[in-house]
C-alpha cells in the first residue's frame, strides 16, 4: 500500500511539473512543444534512426516550429523554408554560434576549429583565412592543374581495367580521387592510384593510414553522446568514458598525421629554395605564421587543414557516388548529359572546368543530387542562439540549439514538384554552376548564412569536372538487372548503405582520345 502512494505521488509530482511547464511555455510565447515532454529525458525518446524522417514525422503532426527539450537541453525544431530563412538572415549573427558538444571538444580543438568555433572574433578571422588564402579565385586557379590531372589519372585507370565490360567498385575511385585532389593541394602528396605523368604514388602505407583515419573519424563522429543533453550523466564514472577514448583517439591520429606534413614541409623550406618548389597550402599557412606567430600556432595550423580535409573529401566523394547511382537509375538522363557534353565539348579532348559553365544539365544534374541526398547530411549542422530572438512569430530563448531539417525542406512537396522523383531539369533554367542563392533556403546542401561553407564552389568544381569526365568517356550500366540501391546507411554524411558497383565500358567514339592518355 505504501509502494503505490509512492507511485502517486511520484505521478502527480511529474503532472504537476509538466503543467508547470506548459503554463511557463505560455507566458513566454515559445513555439508549440510537439509531443509529450517526459520529466527528465524530455523528448529524447523520440529519437530514433534515421533521424531525419522521424524529425519530419513529428514536424507533419505538430508543425514546421518546435521548441523541443532533449534532457535538460533547449532544441529549436525548424522543418521548413520560411522559418529557416528567418534563421539564417534576420537572425544570422544571433545564430551564428555552435553548441558545446563532446565531438567538438576533440574533433574541434576544444571548440577552436573554423567548424566548432563559436562566432566572434577568433572564428572571423579563421573564416576570412579559408576565404582568402583557400577558396579565392586566385588559389583556385593555382590549384586547377592539380584537379584535372587527378581527374584524367582516374579516366585513364578506369579505361586500362574496363577495356570490355568491366565491374568497378565506385566508392573506392571517387574516394581516393578526392583525397588525392585534397591531398596534392594541401601537403604535394599523391597517395592512390597509379604512377604515371600526372605525379607518382608517394607512401602508399601513409595513404593507407590516411583512410583508415578517415573512416574511424566519420564512424566516431556520428555517434551521440547522451551526455550531451544529460549533463548529470557525465559525472558518473566511466559513463562515456568509451566514446570520449575513441574521440581522443582519432584525434591525436589525425593531429600526429598533420605534424609530419607540416614537419616535411617546415625542414624543405629551410633546404630549398622557396622559387623552386611547388606551392601547397602547408607553405602558405608556414609563410603566414612568419608575419604573424602569435595567431598561427601549430594548432591552428593544424586544426585549419585537417577541417580542410575531413570536410572535403568524403562529402565530394559521396556526392559522385550518389549521382552515379542515381544515372544508372535513370539512363535516360545519363543519356541526355553525355549529349549536352559531346555537343559542347566534342570528342577531340577531355572536358576542362572552364567547360563547365556552358553544361546547365549537368549542373541539374549535381543540384539535383545534392537536393536529394545533401552533401554535409540530411540535418544541418547546429546551431545555437546568442541571445533571444523571435522565429515565425514565437520567442526563442537564448542558448537554444537550432535543428534544421534539411531533408523535410529538400522534400517538402509545397516547394518541389514530385520531390521523391530524380528530375535534374528543375534545375535546368537556374543553374548557374552551384546551388545559386535563387532557390534560397529551399535548397541549402552547403548551409546558408554566415556559416555557409566557404568551399562550395571548390565542391562544385570538381564534382562537375570528374562526373562530366566520366560521363564522356564512358558507357555506364548498372551491375545487375536490378536497380541501383539508394538506402542510406549511418554517418555524418549519409553515405550509401551499399558501396556502388557499376559496369563500364570505354565508348567508342573517345577510343582514339583514351588510348593516347
Amino acid at each position: 500500500m505504501a509502494m503505490m502512494s509512492f507511485y502517486y505521488i511520484l505521478l502527480a509530482l511529474a503532472f504537476f511539473l509538466i503543467s508547470l511547464h506548459l503554463l511557463s511555455q505560455r507566458k513566454k510565447n515559445l513555439p508549440p512543444n510537439g509531443p509529450l515532454c517526459l520529466p527528465i529525458i524530455g523528448h529524447l525518446y523520440l529519437f530514433k534512426r534515421p533521424l531525419h524522417s522521424t524529425l519530419a514525422r513529428i514536424a507533419d503532426q505538430y508543425g514546421p516550429i518546435l521548441f523541443l527539450r532533449l534532457g535538460s537541453r533547449p532544441v529549436l525544431l525548424v522543418s521548413s523554408s520560411s522559418a529557416a530563412e528567418e534563421c539564417f538572415t534576420t537572425n544570422d549573427v544571433i545564430f551564428a554560434n555552435r553548441p558545446r558538444l563532446l565531438v567538438g571538444k576533440y574533433l574541434g580543438n576544444n571548440y577552436s576549429s573554423l567548424v566548432w568555433a563559436s562566432y566572434g572574433h577568433h572564428w572571423r578571422a579563421l573564416r576570412r583565412i579559408a576565404t582568402l588564402e583557400f577558396f579565392s579565385p586566385s588559389r583556385f586557379e593555382m590549384f586547377a592543374g592539380v584537379r584535372a590531372a587527378e581527374v584524367r589519372s582516374l579516366v585513364r585507370r578506369l579505361f586500362l581495367i574496363t577495356g570490355g565490360n568491366s565491374k568497378v567498385e565506385m566508392k573506392k575511385m571517387f574516394s581516393e580521387l578526392t583525397l588525392n585532389v585534397m591531398m596534392r593541394t594541401i601537403a604535394g602528396k599523391r597517395y592512390y592510384g597509379d604512377d604515371g605523368d600526372d605525379g607518382d604514388v608517394e607512401e602508399p602505407e601513409k595513404g593507407r593510414r590516411l583512410r583508415r583515419i578517415m573512416e574511424e573519424l566519420f564512424a566516431v563522429g556520428g555517434l551521440i553522446n547522451v551526455g550531451d543533453f544529460m549533463p548529470v550523466l557525465n559525472s558518473v564514472r566511466y559513463f562515456n568514458k568509451g566514446l570520449e577514448e575513441k574521440l581522443a583517439k582519432v584525434q591525436e591520429e589525425r593531429d600526429k598525421f598533420m605534424q609530419e606534413l607540416i614537419e616535411e614541409h617546415r625542414m624543405a623550406r629551410s633546404a630549398t629554395d622557396s622559387a623552386e618548389r611547388k606551392k601547397t597550402l602547408i607553405d602558405v599557412m608556414l609563410s603566414l605564421r612568419e608575419t604573424e606567430p602569435e595567431f598561427y600556432t601549430e594548432d591552428v595550423i593544424r586544426s585549419i587543414l585537417e577541417v580542410l580535409i575531413s570536410a572535403g573529401a568524403d562529402t565530394t566523394g559521396g556526392t559522385m557516388e550518389w549521382a552515379m547511382s542515381l544515372l544508372l537509375n535513370h539512363p535516360e538522363v545519363l543519356k541526355k548529359a553525355q549529349a549536352e557534353i559531346d555537343a559542347c565539348v566534342g570528342q577531340t579532348r577531355l572536358l576542362t572546368e572552364s567547360d563547365l559553365a556552358n553544361l546547365p544539365y549537368l549542373h541539374g544534374i549535381i543540384n539535383e543530387t545534392l537536393r536529394m541526398h545533401p552533401a554535409a547530411g540530411a540535418i544541418i549542422p547546429p546551431h545555437e542562439s546568442s541571445e533571444e530572438c523571435t522565429i515565425g512569430g514565437f520567442t526563442v530563448p537564448c542558448r537554444t540549439t537550432l535543428l534544421v531539417n534539411l531533408w523535410a525542406i529538400q522534400y517538402d512537396p509545397k516547394l518541389w514538384e514530385e520531390p521523391t522523383k530524380f528530375k535534374p531539369e528543375r534545375f535546368e533554367i537556374t543553374s548557374t554552376g552551384g546551388v545559386g542563392k535563387e532557390a534560397g533556403c529551399k535548397m541549402m546542401p552547403f548551409g546558408w548564412g554566415r556559416r555557409r561553407c566557404p568551399g562550395e564552389s571548390l565542391a562544385m568544381r570538381v564534382v562537375g569536372l570528374a562526373l562530366g569526365s566520366l560521363i564522356q568517356c564512358f558507357d555506364w550500366e548498372r551491375s545487375g538487372e536490378e536497380m541501383v540501391d539508394l538506402t542510406e546507411g549511418t554517418g555524418i554524411t549519409l553515405p550509401k548503405a551499399q558501396p556502388l558497383e557499376a559496369r563500364c565500358k570505354p565508348r567508342a567514339i573517345m577510343l582514339n582520345l583514351l588510348s593516347q592518355l
